[in-house]
């Protein structure tokens, strides 16, 4: 049984996906946090880091129990699990390029872009500028790359498309504006519409539709949210 540390969000995403896909049984754990529970000791205990996703496997290596945090050695690890969606020994250079491209670039640089256009206190031109730039930028490599292609990686889906896959689906946010978010990419698009049209994307939407996770902004989400931008509390 996996338990899937979850809040509704592009990195939580990749993985349910995965989870969809592959049909593993697992429960799904809200980590609400807008509330700050991903600051509490028993979460902590689960990702020092406190964020989300995390995971634990109840049967892991040698049948112990496992941890694994942070949403691209969460793929790894359960492709390398079930064997699926890793493709071949011959993909696996371009398959840890491409996913650490989507983890240190697209990934990163889509979410500042979010965050100093939408969650801000300051609309600063410089850092929506930079931001949407890099995002764009991103985009373009991995519009290039697609063209002719079907799949990132070698001849199949794997779980470089699942990772790309969480955080296109938030182009809207990344790039807001008239025109449709990727129609400056068309490679992208069509990329993006085959692999939204799979039924476990439209599962992996869902999951966590039955809780009600907090939405409002306020003191409390900001420092939940942001808590570098505020003093260290003293010991």
């Amino acid at each position: 049984m996996i338990r899937f540390y979850f809040h509704p969000t592009p990195n939580p995403a990749k993985v349910a996906l995965f989870l969809e896909e592959a049909g593993l049984a697992y429960e799904v754990v809200p980590i609400d946090t807008a509330k700050g529970e991903q600051h509490t000791p028993a979460f902590r205990a689960i990702n020092p880091n406190g964020k989300v996703p995390a995971i634990v496997d109840t049967e892991g290596p040698g049948g112990t129990e496992a941890r694994v945090f942070d949403s691209s050695a969460i793929l790894l690890y359960l492709g390398d699990k079930t064997q699926r969606f890793i493709g071949t020994p011959v993909d696996r250079p371009e398959l840890l390029s491409w996913l650490f491209f989507i983890a240190t670039g697209l990934g990163p640089f889509s979410g500042q872009a979010v965050h100093f256009q939408h969650a801000a206190p300051e609309k600063l031109a410089y850092a929506i500028n930079r931001y949407r730039r890099e995002a764009e930028r991103h985009y373009r490599v991995l519009d290039e790359h697609l063209a002719g292609r079907d799949t990132i990686v070698g001849n199949g889906y794997s779980i470089v498309d699942m990772s790309a896959w969480g955080w296109l689906d938030r182009a809207g946010r990344v790039l807001p504006g008239e025109a449709p978010p990727l129609a400056a990419f068309p490679n992208l698009q069509r990329w993006f519409a085959a692999i939204d049209a799979r039924p476990a994307a439209a599962r992996a939407r869902a999951v966590g539709k039955g809780h009600s996770f907090k939405r409002e902004v306020d003191e409390e989400t900001r420092r939940a949210m942001f808590p570098s931008n505020y003093p260290a509390p003293a010991k």
